[in-house]
């Protein structure tokens, strides 16, 4: 699992980080990633991760930790207080280029999701504007009201010119 590997290589540099995990050995977490199966992972007693682990205390996903757990709570903190440059760490195991390639791909599937969702209703709004005409987009709106003002004084006028006349 390459994953574990990688998230052992930076808490092996990260001894401080080692040592609070250590505490909860024996217990699991899942990780949960975009297009990749959940995968869980144990604490093992030196703090390190190990593949496989038990029943998860805490749930790792994109958005956040989730979990009522003592274990949540400090992947919490440790998640605000690790600076992990994921560049970095694949370099050391692929080499720059193929880590850079890597870490831009995986940054595109995690936006993914919230891109394809923008995309989407965009294009809704466009359908229902431009194709069904169920809407009507806010510039146009605007020129109808200022249409209608002018018409406004136009009738206003032509009223006078007839009460005039009378």
């Amino acid at each position: 699992m390459a994953f574990c590997f990688v998230l052992n290589a930076l808490l092996g540099r990260e001894r401080w980080a080692r040592d609070r995990l250590a505490r909860f050995a024996g217990q699991g977490i899942e990780l949960r990633l975009p297009l990749a199966p959940a995968m869980r992972l144990g604490i093992a007693a030196d703090g390190q991760l190990e593949p496989d682990g038990p029943d998860p205390s805490a749930i790792v996903t994109p958005a956040g930790i989730s979990g009522q757990s003592e274990l949540a709570e400090e992947l919490r903190s440790l998640r605000r207080h690790l600076r992990w440059d994921v560049e970095e760490e694949l370099s050391r195991l692929v080499g720059d280029v193929a880590a850079h390639r890597i870490a831009v791909t995986l940054r595109a599937l995690l936006d993914w999701p919230r891109d394809s969702a923008r995309r989407l209703a965009e294009a809704a709004a466009d359908f229902a504007v431009d194709e069904r005409r169920a809407l009507v987009r806010c510039g146009e709106l605007e020129q109808l009201a200022a249409d209608i003002a002018r018409l406004n004084q136009a009738l206003a006028s032509a009223e006078q010119r007839i009460a005039r006349l009378d």
